[in-house]
């Protein structure tokens, strides 16, 4: 799906695209174009991208560049794909009933899920929040645990 959406790999392209988008929604999705679950939500992505076009721009991130690893850091991205929801260069987090509320981890299930989540963090945004309840179903948001090393 690298081909049908944006897919940037360089540090400099995903400051620019979070600085240059305005009055939308920025989704990114950072994962591997091998996985298969990262394909699987590529496929969702694409789906969506010209439903929610009007409010939001999708793009893909590639966290095998070593130029973003400084993303991958930053954003504690271990599970992949995760995707991460920025609207006017803010960081929008979102209460999904997960112990991390700073992207949402794994694939959604359905194409309206996505437009469901994506509608609802760029409602809340316009009123001036950050965080976000998601509007989805309990049985409809991936299950993981968060493993802590070392604490």
């Amino acid at each position: 799906m690298e081909y049908l959406l944006p897919t940037l790999r360089e540090k400099r392209e995903v400051d620019s695209l979070i600085r240059d988008t305005i009055d939308k929604v920025l989704v990114l999705r950072f994962g591997l174009s091998s996985d298969s679950v990262c394909l699987q939500l590529d496929d969702v992505l694409y789906k969506s991208a010209k439903d929610v076009s009007r409010f939001a721009a999708v793009a893909l991130v590639d966290v095998d560049s070593p130029e973003i690893q400084v993303y991958v850091k930053y954003f504690d991205i271990t599970f992949v794909p995760s995707t991460i929801f920025f609207f006017n260069a803010h960081h929008m987090k979102m209460d999904s009933g997960s112990a991390d509320h700073t992207k949402w981890i794994g694939t959604f299930q359905k194409k309206q899920d996505f437009v469901d989540v994506v509608e609802a963090i760029y409602r809340g945004a316009m009123k001036g929040k950050l965080i976000v309840s998601c509007p989805l179903p309990p049985e409809r948001i991936p299950k993981f645990e968060l493993l802590y090393k070392n604490v």
